[in-house]
């Protein structure tokens, strides 16, 4: 078995926000994140795929393909959008770390021909990161 990784940027904003919460409740437990006009993070993905090389072109997934699938599926969708307001998987869902993790998985699993996806790691920079292996 091969694991093979591509990496894409994207910069989005977001809020954190409970609803079930009051202001200050939201405010005590996510701080400055719970503006709700939202801020800004670049971001680093890396999505992880495994697989068997296909014997005559050698690959476990052709990369030009994937960098395709990545751009349709993730980063035409969530690239300068606010996550809160235009992605809709965030609607009911806070866009943390780990959520847009889980989200893009959600959006990759069974799209990726000849290989099973294995990870999603997203990176808020500069130094936060969530990984996602599938199902919890």
């Amino acid at each position: 078995m091969i694991f093979l990784t591509r990496k894409a940027e994207f910069s989005a904003a977001h809020f954190y926000w409970n609803e079930a919460w009051s202001p200050e409740e939201n405010q005590r437990v996510f701080g400055k994140c719970a503006n709700r006009n939202g801020h800004g993070h670049n971001y680093t993905l890396e999505v992880t795929v495994a697989g068997e090389i296909e014997p005559t072109s050698g690959f476990v997934v052709d990369l030009k393909e994937l960098k395709e699938i990545l751009e349709r599926e993730v980063i035409s969708i969530y690239d300068h959008r606010h996550l809160n307001l235009e992605v809709p998987e965030f609607k009911d869902r806070i866009p943390t770390t780990e959520n847009i993790a889980i989200a893009i998985w959600q959006r990759l699993d069974g799209k990726i021909p000849h290989a099973k996806l294995h990870r999603v790691r997203i990176y808020e920079l500069p130094d936060l990161f969530a990984d996602y292996y599938g199902e919890l």
